[in-house]
């Protein structure tokens, strides 16, 4: 059922009612939500392998039957002729790889287009459900109501400063401090592999047209700001954990059926 939420302005307080779209009233689907959110993540892994050659690099060839021994290939002019030092098979010290990664194995994961719209659409409706927001660990208490709809000036906003003030005033401010207090150190491999620190996700604003709050925001813990013709499953639901703390602004409100109809 689709209800009327207010829009507020840049000072926090509200200044019309409008109606949500019919996008908000989309089944909650965290099935095919993460099916989504696995394709879009699948269509950015770089593809790598080893060099063909790797471990074939050598002189050793098999001696064949009747000698006594195994045909594992040897070594020529080994060190150790008594030894005879086995190379080029998978078993030997120095061989060659099994099964190697392959650069030409595709890793992207095919989704189908109404169910990438249905996945959106179902991401965007967690959106306006507190007790979601609230599951992914988001600090609501203060946010007058979801979703949050701002005006259009909230766009042409251009100093960090003043996007500070005005976090403050929506009451998200204090889930961007969760997410920069939440900064820690990554355990495993992946310290040396340039993803030292996880950090936590905040707001997502959600906008029309950048007259100046991408740059202006750009520096806040956890925030990402997306143009609407430019949202996806990934940044609604991060993690495939639907009910992203979301900033709306009017005029993208406006375009949510035209854009993600099914």
């Amino acid at each position: 059922m689709t209800k009327k939420v207010n829009v507020y302005g840049i000072n926090g307080e509200p200044l019309r009612p409008i109606k949500l779209p019919d996008v908000f009233d989309t089944p909650y689907r965290p099935d095919i939500i993460k099916r989504a959110v696995l394709s879009s993540r699948a269509s950015r892994i770089q593809p790598y392998g080893v060099d063909k050659m790797a471990g074939k690099h050598t002189t050793a060839e098999s001696r064949g039957p009747g000698l006594g021994i195994s045909r594992t290939p040897r070594v020529k002019g080994s060190q150790y002729p008594a030894a005879m030092r086995g190379g080029l098979v998978t078993m030997a010290v120095g061989g060659r790889r099994a099964h190697p990664p392959k650069p030409e194995k595709i890793y992207s994961e095919k989704i189908n287009k109404k169910e990438r719209r249905i996945a959106i659409r179902s991401a965007i409706a967690a959106t306006a459900n507190p007790e979601l927001v609230k599951g992914r660990g988001h600090v609501i208490e203060n946010v007058p109501e979801l979703p949050l709809i701002v005006s259009d000036e909230f766009q042409a906003v251009n100093a960090a400063s003043e996007t500070r003030n005005l976090f403050i005033t929506l009451g998200v401010w204090p889930d961007i401090l969760r997410a920069k207090q939440g900064k820690k150190i990554r355990s495993g491999k992946g310290k040396t592999r340039g993803r030292k620190y996880k950090k936590p996700k905040s707001v997502l604003i959600v906008i029309n047209e950048d007259q100046g709050i991408v740059r202006a925001s750009r520096n806040q813990a956890g925030l990402d700001v997306v143009n609407i013709r430019n949202l996806n499953a990934e940044l609604l639901a991060p993690g495939a954990n639907p009910g992203r703390l979301t900033i709306w602004t009017e005029s993208a409100v406006k375009q949510l059926e035209t854009l993600f109809s099914v």
